[in-house]
């Protein structure tokens, strides 16, 4: 779910210093309505990395809206007093009353995020706390509560740079100290922690908006739009009050996502492809038939834009595999019996035993993309398949199940060449239909839909790979090349493992293809890190 916040988000200064005065104004206008109308509180967490921008912002709102109705809360190690009680208790008389913004520093998720890095706490206790949690929060919706929770994330490099930056600087060099870059050496640990932590608690009453921390101008407009977004939502529209239905979807301000980022320029020559895919496809044979294999199942999930090519790479893969060992199962609309059942009922009809593999021609994802889209089902119901979708493939992963997924993404134009192609080919124009002419027109609403799905879904265990497909064959070659380095890895893991959060020492990585000297090799998306615990105080 931080595939966003790690593609460099930026907005210009001057565009910020244009669209504050009109934020500002619209931020006061919806706080006075909330002081008045005394129907809800907004309860806002602040969370996220060292150096992400947490005090910053904080002091932000405290500027840009009427700090008569505001109140900080920042929470560092529990007192004595605190620790004589149970541990929800300080948060409970810090909670702000109906008309109310209360701003938390810090929150019900900073003592386990600590816990569990000094290892104090074991995964299945994280698991427990995030299930009170997740209780605790629904009941402050139901009670007519706004939950707006903010992860403020940066990589690696990004922190690095961050705290050199603000040791740099004289008037906050104080800020940065030998534990910030003792912090800083066990980045990824963090990010293993909290990012398993955040997805446990990110429910369609209180989703977790991550937010790229590392350029100021935009973390703030996004930070306020979304608060603008999310109280007039409330207030506009006294029915939501009470609602377990998060009134907000964010977009990106600055127009980049994790699709429009994407190199659609990559291509292989047709001898560079024939050799390339000889080889990616042999390697896949092999594996399959390893002895590691027997006691591992393989899930591939294939999404993509109409006409984006997922048939074509399925039966690339296929020519690779024994056709004992293998079942495609294309999805289309649900069957009268299918819709009788929970809508994940047809997929785990169709999980694969032990050495074989099953290919998804379109998945248990249709419930966040096209029947989202398409108002299929209600918000309430693809606002919860995340968290649905994401224990389903947890819950195949503990079992041994390796799953891996790919999201076929094509330019419009390349969308629209291919269409016309269909239809003067015979034999293609089966695949042609006036819906998919439909679909077109809501291009940008199944892009937001694909980014929200992306940011939702993408997890350590089961992360997305996103494919490039303008040039099929790059597409292609990209596919195969990923299922292998996923097989190579997994199949040195564990049959079962007991928790979603990889092992300290790395796999051993398997040795990379050479391809011919001076040609363009594809290369595999770089998959979720998760963002590492904020400082406690």
């Amino acid at each position: 779910m931080f595939e966003s916040a790690e593609i460099a988000h930026k907005i210009k200064k001057s565009v910020c210093k244009a669209a504050v005065p009109a934020l500002r104004a619209a931020l006061l206008e919806a706080q006075v309505d909330l002081y008045e109308g005394k129907k809800m509180p907004v309860v806002l967490l602040i969370s996220g990395q060292d150096g992400a921008g947490k005090s910053e912002t904080i002091n932000l709102l405290y500027e840009w809206m009427d700090p008569r109705f505001l109140s900080t809360l920042a929470f560092s190690l529990p007192s004595e007093e605190e620790r004589e009680r149970p541990p929800m208790w300080r948060y409970w008389r810090a909670l702000p009353p109906k008309g109310r913004v209360g701003i938390f520093a810090g929150s019900w998720y900073s003592d386990t995020i600590r816990e569990r890095i000094l290892g104090n706490i074991t995964l299945q206790e994280v698991d427990a706390h995030a299930d009170q949690i997740n209780r605790f929060e629904a009941m402050l919706v139901n009670e007519g509560a706004l939950v707006l929770k903010f992860w403020f994330h940066l990589t690696r490099d990004a922190q690095k740079k961050r705290l050199k930056d603000l040791e740099s600087d004289p008037h906050t060099a104080w800020r940065v100290t030998k534990w910030n870059w003792d912090r800083l050496k066990t980045h990824d640990k963090l990010q293993k922690v909290a990012g398993h932590f955040l997805r446990m608690t990110n429910t369609p009453w209180a989703p977790w908006v991550v937010v790229d921390g590392s350029d100021d101008c935009y973390r703030s407009l996004t930070v306020g739009q979304t608060v603008l977004s999310a109280m007039r939502a409330r207030l506009d529209n006294p029915n939501l009050l009470g609602s377990t239905v998060a009134p907000l979807v964010r977009t990106d301000i600055d127009g980049r996502n994790v699709l429009s980022v994407l190199n659609q320029q990559l291509s292989l020559t047709q001898d560079h492809y024939e050799n390339e895919l000889a080889h990616w496809q042999g390697r896949l044979a092999e594996l399959s038939r390893s002895p590691a294999f027997r006691n591992r199942a393989v899930v591939c999930a294939f999404e993509g834009s109409d006409a984006a090519g997922k048939g074509g790479a399925i039966r690339r893969v296929c020519a690779a595999l024994d056709a004992r060992l293998y079942q495609v199962v294309p999805i289309a609309a649900p069957t009268e019996e299918e819709r009788a059942q929970p809508h994940l009922w047809r997929f785990w009809r169709h999980l694969p035993r032990h050495g074989h593999i099953t290919l998804f021609d379109r998945t248990w994802y249709g419930r966040v993309l096209v029947e989202r889209v398409e108002g299929f089902c209600k918000e309430h119901d693809w606002l919860r398949a995340y968290t649905e979708i994401n224990d389903f493939e947890h819950e195949l992963a503990d079992a041994g199940t390796i799953v891996i997924k790919f999201w076929l993404q094509i330019s419009q134009d390349e969308q629209l060449r291919r269409f016309k192609e269909r239809e003067k080919i015979a034999f293609k124009r089966f695949k042609i239909t006036d819906e998919d002419w439909r679909n077109r027109e809501k291009w940008n609403a199944y892009q937001q839909a694909v980014c929200d799905m992306v940011e939702r879904t993408s997890t350590g265990t089961a992360p997305w790979t996103l494919i490039e497909a303008n040039d099929k064959r790059y597409a292609r070659i990209k596919i195969l090349r990923t299922l292998c380095e996923r097989l190579e890895a997994e199949l040195q893991a564990p049959p079962s493992r007991q928790t979603a959060i990889r092992p300290e020492k790395p796999e051993k990585p398997s040795k990379p293809h050479k391809g011919k000297k001076g040609k363009d090799k594809p290369q595999k998306l770089a998959t979720e890190q998760a963002p590492g615990a904020e400082k406690p105080e």
